[in-house]
């Protein structure tokens, strides 16, 4: 199998992932209430045996999944996709322990991860992050008490169902540090069961500094909140006031969090751009049938050489996103070297052109493409996002003019 070309089975698969997000997931997505995790689709998303496979398959695996889902249901895309970014650390870089305690929760859907880097101050520049682990004078931690944990039974305030099992950890021995500040605009929250937090552990250290940890959402001291954005996913704020961790709640090595947080970002960063991809694409069949049935100056809407040059050039940049994020994915399975580069520029481009195809889109559909409801109202709502996060698109020029002039200095 090339970049350039699926295999027969791939291609059905998509096709097999296409007609269950339309026919099962669908229906659930439909039932969540907007801004809250929607844990019935999460189950059944791990019931389907896809949350497994964020474990299992590859990152061409991981962006066919995301594009498949994308096209027919974007809120199971999106809920599949925050749980492996959440969770992918700990399959990558945490203890048996955590594995064996978090991942099965993961895959069944029982349990919601979340993948807590960005703050108010620190959102392009990730390096620059505030929260503080700092060493704990008293070396005695507290127990893990539910009731001063950072969620309320109540859905109304933003917390875990009441109907959700307990899923509580207490700290493994003492605390040895205790985490202080805030993170922002993280999916998932205040709703999450667990968390893969990022704090600096080391003053003044840059992207040296920075520690991943493991943190369960009650742990004492953690509060949230939601926010109310334009992203219909849930996404939300933390607090952490001297929130205990203790050495077994690290992920990877002490200080040396910001590679946890650049190798997870560099395996999603190809599948944001198939998440984008399977939109685009669900906008360009949309456009395709509109403007076939479309009645309009005599004849059908197709047939103005203006609107057919733009649905030409909508699905050739859907096309040109598509073999890119491809070929990156490849890459990184293929543990090429310059995975870095190739991620950023499938991001970039895959996220850009969605916003191009979409925003076309809605102005050869018109008026109606603006009603609540419409799928393409919806899909203009979703696009703007994956532009932002997970690395704005000035950060992705930025990365891949970094690779470029490091290879020619190289030469």
């Amino acid at each position: 199998m090339t970049a350039f070309s699926l295999e027969p089975a791939q291609l059905a698969w998509c096709a097999e992932l296409r007609a269950l997000a339309a026919e099962r997931l669908h229906p659930l997505a439909d039932k969540g209430e907007p801004g809250h995790v929607n844990r019935a689709l999460v189950a059944e998303l791990g019931s389907l045996g896809l949350l497994g496979r964020l474990f299992t398959s590859g990152a061409l695996d991981l962006c066919l999944m995301r594009e498949s889902l994308a096209y027919a249901c974007t809120e199971a895309e999106t809920a599949l996709a925050l749980q492996g970014l959440g969770a992918h650390p700990v399959h990558a870089y945490g203890t048996e322990a955590q594995r064996a305690h978090w991942l099965p929760r993961v895959t069944a859907g029982t349990a919601i991860a979340a993948f807590a880097l960005s703050e108010p101050g620190a959102g392009s520049d990730a390096a620059a992050l505030e929260l503080r682990a700092e060493a704990d004078a008293s070396r005695g931690g507290r127990s893990s008490d539910p009731s001063q944990g950072g969620r309320s039974s109540d859905p109304s305030q933003g917390g875990r169902f009441a109907d959700t099992p307990s899923l509580t950890v207490a700290p493994d021995g003492p605390a040895r540090w205790r985490l202080t500040g805030e993170k922002c605009w993280i999916s998932n929250a205040p709703e999450a069961d667990f968390y893969t937090v990022f704090a600096r552990t080391t003053p003044d250290a840059g992207a040296r500094g920075v520690t991943a940890f493991l943190v369960p959402a009650d742990r004492p001291g953690l509060t949230g909140r939601g926010l109310d954005m334009l992203s219909p996913h849930p996404i939300g704020a933390l607090d952490f006031d001297a929130v205990p961790v203790t050495a077994g709640d690290v992920l990877g090595e002490v200080d040396r969090g910001f590679r946890v947080a650049m190798g997870t970002l560099n395996l999603f960063r190809p599948s944001v751009g198939a998440f984008a991809v399977g939109m685009a694409q669900a906008a360009l069949d949309a456009t395709l049938a509109h403007t076939a049935g479309r009645d309009a100056f005599g004849g059908k809407l197709r047939d103005l050489q203006a609107v057919s040059h733009q649905v030409a050039e909508m699905a050739l940049r859907t096309e040109a996103a598509r073999l890119m994020v491809h070929a990156a994915a490849s890459a990184y399975d293929a543990d090429a070297p310059d995975v870095p580069r190739r991620s950023a520029m499938a991001k970039l481009l895959a996220t850009e052109t969605a916003q191009y195809v979409v925003d076309t889109a809605v102005q050869l559909h018109g008026a109606r493409a603006l009603q609540r409801g419409h799928l393409l109202e919806h899909l203009y709502r979703e696009v703007r996002a994956p532009r932002i996060y997970e690395g704005a698109s000035e950060v992705q020029r930025g990365i891949i003019a970094k690779e470029l002039y490091a290879r020619q200095e190289a030469r």
